[in-house]
């Protein structure tokens, strides 16, 4: 019999407050963050996680997030060059834009959140159109990563006779040091500056007073002006034969930091401008209005002309023309510095949130995993200088810095995990944050007998006793000279065993003692006694007592286990085999395997009776970083540098799952007391909980399942190559011409996009089987008289139909229609030209019964241009595009009807309303004088004589 495993599944991930990533949005009281693959909606005032926006089975991190014009709606971009369109009210994702090859960099939504632009590390820039959830074109041009985009709305000097829409531009940055300005109306890039002598990371436009800044990795600010004359005439000469440039260069901001400007953004609403540097400060600059630098600029004449009493005619003279030059209002006295705003940590993005009359405040997103919000005052008439004071700190909820080491209680209720900084305790039915305690370079920690107390061994030696229900630390040990790398309580619960880079193996046995006189805690204490001390060889990296409490591993820098019996610490046996050192062990719950993982990335199995190794195994693709047995079983969990938490059978040396979802190195492994779930902290600073499932797996399936997503994985990366020609399906194909070509069509294939279209070839292949069989059994039937004895019964319907009850084109349009709009070219694309014959047959039937017209079309259109060659060269076609093209235009032209009249009506009740307003408007129209007699009764008080 086949035996069967229970699978693990992912069920939570917490630990984390913002994730480095993606940049954070704040709209004044809710903070929408990125954390990994999830969003995350923080109330930053309460410092409680509102909400978490996740989609199952999707474990690309997020790199871009935005808000779109339409307040509900937000479009998230993905490491994988997936965008996701989230709705806040319902947290659930409302399309999927697939069509670049890497990480989006940069997202852009125009004025009425209509369209959506995209650019990418694959350099790409693509145009969406939300509405009707497809692609409308991809323009190349840049050479490296595009870093910003912005829609700049078209200009209103379009007179009302014409019939041209007016232009919309988009202005996009990128690594390659280029500003490209695109005319979308033309796809065409239409200007290239070279704005500066490094990458360009940051770039922002104030519509309002149409000047551009861009930021650079040398540090530096440069703005730009639009000149929207030239927008409004287009592309036109000069007397000089020089084609009119749209983006003119003023002059460079200077800035306080030398850093990477990573950041660049003006306040919605107020005259406030924010660059951030790459180090830990957000500087933020005020717009001064022309009033203000009129003023300024006359203080300074008047300066000047005082000056010009004091000395030489010839001085007063430079003097007063020097000034008279400087009339024209510079960029530097236009945007003037207001307060630097310094955070704990460095930053990683920034947003503006409401303005109120006290200040503005700015809400940073920290690369160490926290959030702070800032008030930053408003400017003053006095001299003194302003700060920002720091308002609010979502920090609790996750460790600054890497989870290196995780322990659970003996009842599975507690969770403690620590890091450089802290050691947190985590309610595991929650997931709740319930006590943090400072920690200094945390290793190694485990839960004492009773669950009262922690212990942590750290870097520089010492063991650090935690009391859990006080959240205090009692006693700090310094037990060690060097880093403590491992520490085990022994299985009866009376001692506990530490191992050092000192060489030394210390064993400590656990006393209850009373408080100190000047301790603030009452009753017994408990505190740790050394025994004795093992010397060893080298440096001690690992320590574990079997459960039979018989014998000592110990774990040595020169890649060799060494066993002791427990009692009489004499020399059992030797392990060695290994390449590199041994990271971490364990033994089962029999004491007779003991499994050790290495940075050699192999996990071997041992006999415990004889020492010798059952098998060796190649576990991961890189150092293997902690291993555990399940309890009473030989079944047994690893972790390693390279993401992947992975299960394994070590009586069958099998591997039963492999699980990803960290996206940073696994430093630590907990393992519940009863089997039921398994725990992880990585470099990412996520915890995540695997459970066990009811749901067997069955190793035979496991494996193709695997070899089926590596083939469909290897077979999408062939189909989205750009360097191949259409149909080649070779390695040596000549480059496509679309590749070269400014602006082209979107489209990438992946897994789902295939499914897709081998599900319409499925639907085609029966819906034409079951036309068949019925078009001979009429056939057969027209040649029988109508009282032939011979005339047979209709053959059975096909079972798929029959249980849907559809007729074979009503079912293949059900099918269609199921296809995502966002996939459904790419899922025609899928189709070979036989089947597009046939799908055309079906058009033509949906066409005559007026079946979803505008997928009808949408479908005939592309379908007519991908395959044009093919379908102007065969004659069989046009007996299907003939009969089609009638039928479609008579349809189309229904569609037509029904919209003019709708408009029709429309206009007519917009006429009306409008007529009624200005007919009620000039009803109630009062006398100026009526109106101030109306007013000045208003504010008089009546006064009452109250008699009693």
């Amino acid at each position: 019999m086949v035996q069967s495993y229970l699978r693990h599944g992912p069920t939570e991930a917490f630990g984390l407050v913002c994730s480095s990533s993606s940049n954070s949005l704040f709209d004044g009281k809710l903070a929408y963050v990125p954390a990994l693959e999830d969003i995350l909606i923080w109330d930053v005032k309460k410092g409680q996680m509102l909400a978490m926006w996740h989609e199952t089975g999707h474990r690309a991190e997020v790199t871009c997030i935005l808000r779109s014009p339409k307040q509900d709606q937000f479009a998230v971009g993905y490491a994988d060059g997936s965008i996701r369109l989230w709705s806040s009210s319902t947290g659930s994702v409302i399309t999927t834009f697939n069509g670049h090859k890497k990480a989006v960099s940069a997202l852009a939504f125009d004025s009425q959140g209509t369209r959506l632009a995209s650019g990418s590390q694959d350099t790409d820039l693509i145009v969406w159109d939300i509405i009707a959830e497809a692609g409308l074109y991809r323009l190349r041009g840049h050479r490296d990563q595009i870093t910003a985009i912005k829609f700049i709305p078209a200009t209103g000097d379009i007179p009302s006779t014409s019939t041209t829409s007016s232009s919309v531009m988009l202005l996009t940055t990128s690594k390659d040091t280029f500003i490209k300005l695109w005319d979308l109306s033309t796809q065409h890039c239409i200007q290239t500056i070279v704005a500066h002598r490094s990458d360009i990371w940051a770039m922002d436009v104030d519509i309002k007073s149409n000047i551009i800044f861009t930021g650079s990795g040398e540090g530096e600010v440069k703005a730009w002006k639009i000149n929207t004359e030239a927008i409004s005439e287009g592309l036109t000469e000069s007397d000089t034969g020089e084609i009119n440039k749209i983006i003119l260069p003023i002059a460079t901001l200077p800035l306080s930091s030398r850093h990477r400007v990573s950041q660049i953004t003006f306040h919605p609403t107020q005259p406030f401008l924010a660059v951030q540097s790459q180090d830990r400060s957000v500087e933020l600059f005020r717009i001064r209005t022309e009033e203000e630098i009129n003023k300024k600029q006359l203080r300074r004449k008047k300066r000047a002309k005082e000056k010009k009493d004091r000395r030489h005619h010839d001085s007063e003279k430079d003097d007063t023309e020097k000034f008279e030059e400087d009339d024209e209002i510079s960029l530097v006295a236009l945007f003037t510095p207001h307060v630097i705003v310094r955070a704990s940590k460095k930053i990683r993005s920034f947003d503006f949130g409401i303005s109120s009359k006290d200040g503005i405040q700015v809400m940073t997103a920290l690369s160490s995993n926290c959030l702070e919000v800032y008030a930053v005052p408003l400017p003053t008439k006095s001299k003194d200088a302003l700060e920002a004071s720091r308002m609010y700190s979502v920090d609790l909820p996750g460790h600054r810095n890497d989870v290196r080491t995780l322990c659970l209680s003996s009842d599975d209720q507690l969770l403690a995990s620590a890091s450089n900084d802290s050691l947190k305790i985590w309610n595991m039915k929650t997931t709740a944050c319930i006590r943090t305690m400072d920690c200094s370079q945390a290793i190694c920690s485990t839960f004492l007998p009773g669950d009262r107390h922690i212990v942590v061994g750290s870097k520089t030696g010492e063991l650090l006793v935690y009391d859990v229900a006080s959240s205090s630390l009692i006693e700090t040990i310094k037990a060690h000279t060097a880093t403590i790398w491992s520490l085990h309580v022994r299985a009866d619960g009376k001692a506990l065993v530490t191992g050092s880079a000192d060489k030394d193996v210390k064993f400590w046995e656990m006393e209850h003692k009373g408080p100190a006189e000047d301790s603030t805690h009452s009753g017994k204490l408990l505190t740790l006694v050394h025994l004795r001390t093992l010397k060893m060889t080298d440096d001690v990296l690992s320590v574990r007592y079997s459960p039979d409490n018989k014998y000592l591993a110990i774990a040595l820098l020169d890649s060799t286990v060494k066993v002791f019996y427990q009692d009489t610490l004499k020399f059992f046996l030797s392990l060695y085999g290994h390449k590199l050192p041994v990271l971490g062990m364990d033994i089962s719950s029999d004491s007779k395997l003991i499994v050790t993982c290495s940075a050699d990335k192999n996990v071997k199995i041992w006999g415990l009776d004889f020492g010798d190794c059952h098998k060796s195994i190649f576990a991961h693709e890189e150092s293997v970083m902690q291993v555990l047995f399940e309890k009473d079983s030989h079944y047994f969990w690893t972790v390693g540098k390279d993401k992947m938490l992975k299960y394994w059978d070590g009586d069958k040396f099998e591997n039963i799952q492999r699980l990803e979802g960290h996206h940073g190195e696994v430093w630590a492994l907990a393992l519940s007391h009863y089997g039921k779930f398994v725990v992880t902290g990585s470099h990412d600073k996520s915890i995540r909980v695997w459970e066990k499932l009811d749901d067997p797996l069955f190793l035979e399936e496991e494996r193709e399942k695997e070899l089926e997503a590596l083939y469909e994985n290897g077979t999408v990366e062939v189909l989205n190559r750009a360097d191949l020609a259409i149909g080649s399906g070779a390695g040596d194909g000549l480059p496509e011409s679309s590749t070269t070509a400014e602006a082209t069509s979107v489209s990438k294939q992946t897994s789902e996009t295939l499914m897709a279209g081998e599900r319409i070839m499925e639907a085609i292949d029966l819906a034409d089987g079951e036309r068949k069989v019925f078009r001979e059994y009429e056939e057969a039937m027209s040649r029988l008289s109508e009282d032939d004895a011979m005339r047979l019964q209709p053959p059975p319907r096909n079972p798929v139909l029959a249980a849907y009850d559809l007729e074979p084109d009503a079912y293949v349009l059900q099918v269609v229609e199921r296809v995502q709009s966002t996939a459904l070219h790419d899922a025609l694309l899928a189709l070979p030209f036989a089947k597009v014959v046939s799908l055309m047959e079906y058009l033509n039937i949906w066409a005559q019964k007026t079946w979803n017209i505008i997928l009808v079309s949408r479908i005939i259109f592309f379908l007519l241009k991908t395959h044009h060659h093919q379908i102007v060269a065969n004659r069989i076609m046009r007996t299907s595009l003939i009969p089609l093209r009638k039928h479609l235009r008579s349809a189309l032209q229904r569609q037509k009807e029904v919209i003019g009249y709708n408009l029709a009506a429309l206009k007519y009740l917009r006429r009306r309303d409008q007529a009624e307003r200005v007919a009620h408007f000039f009803e109630d129209e009062a006398s100026a004088e009526q109106v101030r007699l109306q007013i000045s009764e208003g504010r008089k008080r009546k006064r009452v004589n109250i008699v009693s």
